[in-house]
């Protein structure tokens, strides 16, 4: 690419180079950062094989797949080489025609592909058979040399992953599992999602830590408000209690204030009962 880009004027040529770095690094995380990035060094530079390329990858990922191809056949008719032959055949597929890339597949550009390239033509055409509902032919497909090997090779995860699926949709669930085993055991980098397809046919349920951590959080956040309600309660318990025995005080208060009356009346009895025994004890008038 930096020899393509020599040919441009430098301050061009850098300007081009940048939006390229941003393509190669948000295509994954950002498709459609990438594409917009990737319309700039388009406009910018448009005959250059790079740029194409570059642009017809991020049309891909965005599944333009029109966009994408035409930028493909421009980039190889720039260069004659045929390295992009696969993602042609699979963009064929993406606009619904499983049968071009089926004749792609059998194409005598295959015999000049490299064999990572040769393996993702065959990932390519068992993908076109299963468009078609053809998943016994599918599987056929994948069987080769290379999935056979014990040999890892950057290409072993993803076609041990595509014969195990293929396998699972024509409900060979057995050898399926055996052959998400044989991807786990391959996929280092963690490209695809076997360990997680083996444990859902093996039963195992996994619980999000987050929404586990959120229930936990929420209980007790519950507590912590019942602990607050059961002191608030015991509170006002405790209020009335001393409502009460102030209430008690007073009664008590009151009643020393008519045990007082009480004695006084006690005493006026006493004071009316000397008064008639003073009368009873009176000298009586002799009479004549």
């Amino acid at each position: 690419m930096r020899q393509e880009l020599q040919s441009l004027p430098k301050g061009l040529a850098e300007d081009v180079s940048r939006n390229l770095v941003m393509v190669a690094r948000l295509i994954d995380e950002d498709p459609e950062g990438a594409y917009a990035y990737s319309r700039i060094a388009l406009r910018l530079a448009s005959r250059v094989a790079a740029v194409r390329e570059a642009a017809g990858f991020a049309a891909y990922a965005n599944q333009k797949f029109s966009e994408a191809l035409a930028e493909f056949r421009a980039a190889r008719r720039m260069t004659g080489s045929v390295e992009l032959w696969p993602v042609m055949a699979d963009c064929e597929r993406g606009l619904g025609r499983p049968e071009k890339a089926l004749e792609m597949a059998g194409a005598p550009e295959v015999q000049k592909l490299d064999k990572a390239s040769q393996v993702e033509m065959r990932l390519v055409a068992a993908g076109a058979r299963r468009d078609m509902d053809q998943l016994d032919a599918a599987i056929v497909t994948l069987q080769s040399p290379e999935l056979a090997s014990n040999s890892v090779q950057p290409w072993t995860a993803r076609l041990r992953y595509a014969y195990a699926d293929a396998l699972l949709a024509a409900g060979r669930e057995g050898e399926a599992r055996e052959w998400f085993a044989k991807t786990v055991e391959s996929d280092k980098d963690g490209s695809t999602d076997a360990s997680d397809r083996l444990a859902e046919m093996d039963g195992v349920e996994f619980v999000d830590a987050l929404v586990e951590d959120d229930d936990e959080a929420g209980s007790e956040d519950t507590a912590a408000a019942g602990a607050e309600t059961d002191v608030r309660a015991e509170d006002e318990h405790q209020d009335a209690d001393e409502d009460d025995e102030e209430d008690d005080e007073d009664e008590i208060e009151s009643g020393s204030g008519s045990a007082d009356g009480i004695t006084d009346d006690v005493d006026d009895l006493g004071d009316e009962g000397d008064a008639d025994k003073g009368e009873d004890d009176a000298p009586q008038r002799p009479q004549d």
